[in-house]
């Protein structure tokens, strides 16, 4: 059982930065920030891989986030610059052991969300 908990989340005006952070009780194969807004989907925005530890950003955030993992203190980071009104969302941290040998579409854990607000 992994447990995830988000924090770092508030509200900022357009052009600012927040980095939020993801305590997690120990690494697996694949760890993610998800998003979802009032009335759209839930989007993949960032993601590290333990084997490597490549990352993938979502086209919409590219440049301007960074996901990184410290695993000394157990945690994932998400730098979050030049943030618009349309990042506007509850953020997720979620994981996954990847038993498939590939990440899937809908991860076993998930915290409970912190919520990102930027006004323009």
């Amino acid at each position: 059982q992994v447990q995830l908990v988000e924090s770092g989340g508030g509200s900022v005006q357009a052009g600012g930065s927040l980095r939020l952070s993801c305590a997690y009780t120990y690494s697996i194969s694949c760890m993610d920030w998800f998003r979802q807004a009032p009335g759209k989907e839930r989007e993949m925005v960032a993601g590290i891989r333990a084997r490597g530890g490549s990352a993938y950003y979502a086209g919409s955030v590219k440049g301007r986030f960074t996901i990184s993992q410290d695993h000394t203190k157990n945690t994932l980071h998400l730098q979050m610059n030049s943030l618009k009104p349309e990042d506007t969302a509850t953020y997720y941290c979620a994981a996954d052991p990847a038993l498939s040998g590939y990440c899937p579409s809908n991860y076993k854990y998930w915290g409970q969300g912190t919520q990102v607000t930027v006004s323009s």
